[in-house]
């Protein structure tokens, strides 16, 4: 099941292309990445308890089309794969139906003061093993 965040592009968020600039791409994705880590019992209240948290360790952004200013994103997240430590998530970016990006994430759950993974919580785990989905047809390739 896909989780879905919007975000309104920003005014500073423009390039001198005038439209959105890469960097800031990842920025929305990432505030997705928060909102699921939210969803599924990983907020600041979580870390703040145990030192633990979710850390991004390969990312692969697909940019196809351009973003304006203003514009109202909406980025669907699905968990393609959790396991006991890590999970990979897709995000698609869209403005009016139509795919802008995507974003393939692997992260683990980490335990900052060890400086090492550390498996989730049941109940954590329970959480995205439910928001499961299927992988989208783009997951796992390479550049080229």
């Amino acid at each position: 099941m896909a989780e879905v965040f919007r975000q309104r592009v920003l005014p500073e968020w423009i390039d001198y292309n005038g439209h959105l600039s890469e960097a800031y791409y990842v920025l929305v994705f990432g505030f997705a990445t928060d909102a699921l880590m939210e969803r599924v019992g990983l907020g600041a209240g979580y870390r703040e308890a145990t030192g633990n948290s979710l850390y991004t360790v390969e990312a692969h952004v697909r940019y196809l089309r351009e973003v304006p200013p203003g514009a109202e994103l909406e980025v669907s997240t699905v968990v393609v794969e959790a396991g006991a430590k890590k999970v990979r998530l897709c995000h698609e970016m869209r403005l009016d139906g139509i795919v802008r990006a995507t974003e393939e994430v692997m992260a683990l759950h980490v335990d900052q003061e060890q400086g090492r993974s550390t498996p989730f919580p049941a109940e954590v785990a329970e959480r995205l093993a439910g928001l499961a989905g299927p992988a989208p047809d783009y997951a796992g390739r390479g550049i080229g």
